[in-house]
């Protein structure tokens, strides 16, 4: 069993279905990235292929197919073969699904039953999706399938109709905090207050998030939303936290660390603020769904998220005065 904050009722809506007449054959695990819905799904899988009297492999299982993004090119693909790092593609893709239902086609290897396991199956290239499709509308027989979803909305409605949901919560501030004073005991309070601010409820950001050293950066981020910066300086200084090539997943965090910084502004904040914080948001949003794909200026970047935030301080005298 996966040994998660906050699994505890999908645990329980898991083995009740298992102990009934009949098991759901498709099961979408939804939540943010990095709450444990992959460790969910393989523990959950093991439980299902399991059968009394059948000894079970301690390691991979012959019966648990797992499906996640593929190398994003050959040469890509020659690097994982060789043991070294090397960059995913964006989404999964239609040959995936079509190799795994053409070994859905024999029988499973130990027992009656086999799990299929797709994380993440919001990234399925569209054509991919309509493939799987037809999958869970004609289940092979002894067949499940576990479909983690980070942003549910992006699954075809189709998809979703044909699957039971369990929701996996957004995990408290405190118990974030717990997770990575153990994770992570080399974390100031600040790292920790930054990483669990940009997280949102996810353990798994979270640590990710210490190890990209974003206290300075929320900090100054802080003291931009509540001070304006008319000179320019403090977004001076978030450019040099940032640093002069951070990384695309820098990047992202910085994003997501500004949209906790506009989230905690909108608490107690008076009816002629709310729509430069709705307009705010909204940019930020738009930034966070670009970021992946698009190649920005990293200095452009950070000035447009400190002038987002300085508006806020702005927006704070009423019109009227």
């Amino acid at each position: 069993m996966s040994n998660y904050i906050g699994h505890d009722d999908a645990w329980a809506d898991w083995r009740r279905t298992m102990a009934g007449d009949r098991m759901h054959h498709g099961w979408i695990l939804s939540g943010r990235k990095g709450v444990g819905k992959s460790a969910f799904a393989m523990a959950a899988a093991r439980e299902l292929v399991a059968e009394d009297g059948v000894p079970q492999p301690t390691g991979q299982h012959p019966d648990i197919r797992y499906l996640s993004h593929p190398p994003r090119n050959d040469t890509e693909a020659r690097k994982r073969d060789d043991g070294k790092p090397f960059e995913l593609a964006r989404n999964i893709k239609v040959d995936q699904i079509r190799e795994l239902q053409r070994r859905l086609n024999t029988r499973p290897t130990l027992g009656s039953r086999r799990a299929v396991i797709i994380d993440p199956a919001d990234d399925m290239e569209t054509s991919a999706a309509n493939a799987l499709l037809k999958s869970l509308e004609e289940p092979p027989a002894g067949t499940f399938f576990l479909l983690i979803a980070h942003r549910m909305g992006r699954l075809l409605p189709t998809i979703r109709s044909r699957c039971r949901i369990l929701t996996f919560p957004r995990i408290s501030d405190l118990d974030m905090d717990a997770i990575l004073a153990r994770e992570s005991p080399q974390a100031s309070a600040q790292e920790r207050s930054a990483a669990i601010a940009a997280a949102s409820g996810s353990p798994g950001a979270a640590i990710d998030f210490v190890e990209l050293d974003l206290g300075k950066i929320h900090a100054l981020m802080q003291q931009v939303a509540d001070q304006g910066d008319p000179d320019f300086v403090l977004r001076g200084r978030l450019a040099g936290a940032i640093g002069a090539r951070p990384s695309r997943e820098k990047q992202l965090a910085a994003i997501e660390l500004a949209r906790a910084v506009v989230a905690d502004k909108m608490h107690g904040i008076g009816q002629h603020q709310i729509p430069a914080m709705v307009e705010t948001h909204g940019e930020l949003v738009r930034l966070a769904g670009q970021a992946p794909t698009y190649n920005f200026d990293p200095g452009l970047l950070v000035m447009e998220i400190g002038t987002l935030l300085a508006n806020l301080a702005a927006s704070r005298t009423p019109a009227n005065g």
